[in-house]
């Protein structure tokens, strides 16, 4: 995907630093397979809402194949 936006599930998310500079490892799986392969993406703490838990629905936002952002998806609420 160049650019774009895809529904996830949050299973986790963690800081992590690299050198000194934070990052945040989130962990997600496909809005429409809840039990199916987890994935990760690595985002400055900047892109990400901060008031995320493990289960709330989320809109990714990618470009050029990578995640730049992780938000609440506030249209719909997970299960």
């Amino acid at each position: 995907m160049l650019k774009g936006t895809r529904p996830g599930i949050l299973r986790k998310i963690q800081p992590i630093s690299v050198h000194g500079q934070v990052s945040w490892d989130v962990f997600f799986s496909d809005a429409d397979d809840r039990d199916g392969e987890v994935r990760m993406a690595r985002v400055g703490p900047e892109a990400v809402d901060q008031t995320l838990e493990p289960g709330d629905r989320i809109n990714l936002e990618y470009l050029l194949g990578s995640v730049t952002s992780v938000t609440r998806d506030t249209e719909r609420r997970s299960r």
